[in-house]
């Protein structure tokens, strides 16, 4: 199994990326991992102008900017997570900037003719870290990526969220390490037929 983790976050140092650590070293007991810092990238927004909907064989964008190789990693993956604190409710600006180029290069639905999704059967989990309580700081996301998700054919695997309770107060803690390495030990177990 090959997994590509999106971190969107702009902190290395931060509360996602303290997630991250025990995630991935779960995840690499069983998978290929790509981790990528999608602010290190240079991702521009959709110009909502349709070029891409001209090729039913690639991401094709008419932007030269590094969107294209990451549609390339996502292809030759099969699990694809989205590691993001939320802000105000939905996903960091990079993210949110990259989900909406893959909707529309990936999904050859918008030109003349209905065409394929090029991503369709894909898996999708979530990793989030925010400040209120999960049930109120990251269900507007996931609602959005469920959708997301169905539009596109990919297969959401559901999503792990961690809180932090203040800025005086650490992160990360044994509780968290725990929920979130058998987070990832789920995803290792599903169904990949």
């Amino acid at each position: 199994m090959k997994a590509c983790i999106l971190a969107g976050s702009p902190r290395r140092q931060g509360n996602t990326a303290a997630l991250l650590k025990p995630f991935t070293d779960e995840l690499a007991a069983g998978a290929e991992v790509e981790t990528v810092w999608l602010y290190d990238r240079d991702i521009r927004p959709c110009l909502a102008c349709r070029a891409c909907q001209k090729d039913w064989t690639s991401f094709s964008c008419i932007q030269k900017d590094d969107v294209s190789a990451l549609a390339e990693s996502i292809l030759k993956s099969d699990l694809i997570v989205l590691a993001t604190p939320i802000y105000s409710w939905y996903c960091t600006a990079p993210m949110k900037a990259l989900l909406d180029r893959l909707v529309y290069g990936l999904n050859k639905f918008y030109g003349a003719e209905k065409g394929p999704s090029l991503w369709q059967g894909k898996r999708m989990a979530l990793l989030l870290t925010c400040g209120y309580r999960p049930e109120q700081g990251t269900d507007l996301f996931e609602e959005g990526m469920r959708r997301y998700c169905k539009h596109s054919g990919l297969r959401y695997l559901g999503s792990h969220a961690e809180r932090h309770l203040g800025y005086n107060v650490s992160f990360m803690d044994t509780d968290k390490e725990a929920r979130t390495r058998a987070f990832a030990r789920k995803l290792l177990s599903e169904d990949w037929d």
